[in-house]
């Protein structure tokens, strides 16, 4: 199954990897985008392709012996992960990447998984020129500079939806917990946007899969925040069909 790396030298050594991803991205986003669709309805582009090849090259150089588990690779998606492994998705926010609405909401995302829960995560938005990365138990960075989750303002928790896949169960949580401000971005940003202070809270009760969010998750949890499911208790991976259940992200916890 591998053995853990030296997170901070496979930090050094793929963050210029998931840079080049990012780059293939914006080469499609601002060219003609060629777009499919996969089986369940959901779009797939070039951008998702190139990008997936030049992460997994990447992974497969400076970390041979992990398993990798990749949105755009479905034959990945019947593994048996074991205790660790990486967790890739090339373009997390592709209907964001389809809208070309400016707003630049779309990600690149790999994460390594130990034992249920991620260690290591590297987020990059592309047309936002930010990169968000986080190593258990050592920091998290947003650009180079140490980011942490903030103190819950004084005029309120601020949360962080989704912006295709808002729904009621969503709009009843923050109202039980007395959440006025909203944030409405899509992809794995409103993980980080927990991390490096421009949120508090992230409620998730729409589908998601675990390459959606062991990045973006990683980083917060580096960064001070944390991930449980609703009812409080561990929000761990390697789930079958690495399918998610609901959950609830935290910059600092609420008080109820």
């Amino acid at each position: 199954m591998g053995t853990v790396p030296d997170l901070k030298i496979l930090l050094e050594k793929l963050t210029p990897v998931v840079h080049a991803a990012g780059q293939a991205i914006m080469e499609v986003y601002d060219g003609e985008n060629d777009t499919e669709w996969k089986d369940d309805g959901s779009p797939v582009t070039l951008a998702d392709k190139s990008a997936e090849a030049i992460l997994l090259e990447g992974l497969k150089k400076y970390a041979p012996d992990i398993i990798i588990v990749s949105e755009e690779n479905p034959d990945s998606h019947s593994l048996h992960a074991g205790d660790l492994f990486f967790l890739v998705d090339p373009l997390d926010g592709t209907k964001e990447f389809l809208k070309r609405d400016g707003k630049g909401a779309f990600t690149v995302n790999v994460g390594l998984i130990e034992k249920g829960i991620p260690i290591f995560g590297i987020v990059f938005a592309p047309a936002l020129n930010r990169t968000f990365s986080g190593i258990s138990g050592v920091g998290a960075w947003e650009n180079g500079i140490t980011i942490v989750v903030r103190e819950i303002p004084t005029s309120g928790s601020v949360a962080v939806a989704s912006a295709s896949h808002r729904d009621s169960a969503t709009d009843q949580w923050l109202e039980d917990n007395h959440v006025e401000e909203t944030v409405s971005i899509g992809s794995s940003l409103k993980f980080c946007l927990l991390a490096c202070g421009e949120a508090d809270v992230y409620p998730r009760f729409g589908p998601t899969m675990e390459w959606d969010t062991c990045a973006g998750h990683g980083v917060l949890n580096a960064a001070g925040g944390c991930v449980e499911k609703p009812d409080g208790s561990v929000f761990a991976y390697a789930k079958p069909e690495f399918r998610n259940s609901n959950f609830i992200a935290y910059g600092r916890k609420i008080s109820r």
